[in-house]
């Protein structure tokens, strides 16, 4: 064998070595990524079903929120917010026929409760609430709107209904008193309206009852008496803004917050009635002339006016009847000799102002009070009728003046003359 053998031989081996480790390492290249692509293909499989569940999920989640939009009781009670979110998830699932089926439902039902068309709408869900929410408030405005109304309706009928009642009810019972009392109401001429009238119905029971001639006599009186003054005010007589505006023309003082007092309008019908009776010649009875009842009516009156303006001004001022009584003599001399004083007019307007008094009535009170030159603790101790109120000068007293001057006069010359 030569040299040269031996070498091949050597590079015949090696060469073979070497290709079989490229050959073993090529199949673990091989391996490897082959088990890489297994790796990948198993990663990408998850991957896909994992998105497959989620997109299933997502689906049947769209497919039963949209499932109400078909039913009209969700409608009846679906807010704004809810509308708008179905709406968000039909339009996102347009491509799947049930979301279009919804999208199309909400499309008809929200164009006919709320006048709005989704096709402008686009993908604007927060516009579509804010319209469904504008006018479902309106809406639910005029539903309440017609709802009291309807009650207003109701409230009516009924308080109608009832009024009719009672008008029968107030017939028949005319009716029945006018038979018990037909002798002198055809005595004197009296229609059956007339008994509505409460002052007639006891004057012509009184003549019903009466036992004694003279009994009989004071009835009949007061009956004419009843008549002339319907015919003069009719059946219900003069009302509280005819007296109001008589008697505030003619006696200083009185202004429209003394009307609420019953007392005070009882004194003022009293006084106007009393005048009209003078005027068509009524001379009154033994116990009591006409100048007596309208002075009797006059003093009531005037009495009513101090009181009541001494209990406002006391009120607004905070001198109370209690704090007066427990101040003493000296305390009170001390307050008579402040009032009429611009501090004390100031102090008066500020609190009538605070007591919630308008602009005339302070004015009139202001104007009351500054024609006082005394307090009304004076007023009261220097006279007990009202015919002398007049010397404290005093805003009653004015008044008192002031009608003296004028009706109670007249009284007496109506009562002399006729």
């Amino acid at each position: 064998m030569s040299e040269a053998d031996g070498i091949d031989d050597v590079l015949d081996n090696g060469m073979r070595q070497s290709l079989l480790l490229a050959s073993r390492i090529a199949e673990t290249l091989a391996r490897r990524r082959q088990e890489a692509r297994r790796q990948q293909e198993h990663l990408d499989s998850q991957i896909a079903h994992e998105a497959q569940t989620r997109l299933a999920a997502e689906r049947s989640a769209a497919h039963a929120a949209l499932a109400a939009v078909h039913k009209d009781q969700w409608w009846d009670k679906a807010q704004p917010a809810d509308i708008a979110t179905a709406y968000a998830v039909a339009e996102g699932w347009k491509d799947h026929p049930t979301a279009l089926e919804a999208s199309e439902k909400i499309r008809q039902e929200v164009l006919t409760r709320y006048g709005i068309d989704t096709h402008d709408v686009g993908a604007d869900t927060a516009y579509l609430e804010s319209g469904i929410e504008t006018i479902a408030t309106e809406k639910a405005r005029q539903e309440e709107l017609a709802r009291s109304q309807e009650q207003t309706r109701k409230a009516a009928a009924e308080h109608e209904k009832a009024m009719q009642l009672l008008a029968a009810a107030r017939a028949e019972e005319l009716r029945s008193q006018a038979g018990k009392l037909a002798p002198e109401m055809e005595r004197h001429q009296v229609p059956v309206e007339y008994l509505a009238s409460p002052e007639l119905a006891q004057a012509l029971q009184r003549a019903h009852n009466a036992k004694t001639p003279k009994a009989a006599a004071a009835a009949d009186a007061e009956v004419k008496i009843r008549m002339f003054l319907i015919g003069k005010d009719g059946i219900h007589g003069p009302d509280i803004d005819q007296l109001r505006k008589e008697t505030t023309a003619n006696v200083n003082g009185a202004d429209d917050s003394h009307f609420t007092d019953p007392a005070f309008v009882k004194a003022a019908k009293e006084m106007h009635e009393t005048k009209l009776l003078a005027e068509g010649g009524f001379k009154g009875s033994r116990s009591a002339s006409m100048e007596q009842r309208y002075e009797r009516a006059e003093k009531e009156l005037f009495a009513r006016l101090e009181g009541i303006g001494r209990e406002i001004e006391n009120r607004v001022t905070g001198n109370d009847s209690n704090r007066l009584q427990d101040q003493g003599l000296k305390a009170e001399t001390a307050s008579a000799a402040g009032y009429g004083s611009t501090e004390h007019h100031k102090k008066f307007a500020e609190s009538l102002e605070n007591s919630g008094a308008n602009e005339t009535q302070i004015r009139g009170r202001l104007a009351a009070a500054r024609g006082e030159g005394t307090h009304p603790s004076a007023a009261v101790t220097m006279g007990s009728g009202a015919a002398k109120a007049k010397k404290t000068r005093t805003g009653v007293s004015m008044g008192a003046e002031r009608a003296k001057s004028s009706p109670a006069r007249q009284i007496a010359t109506y009562g002399r003359g006729k």
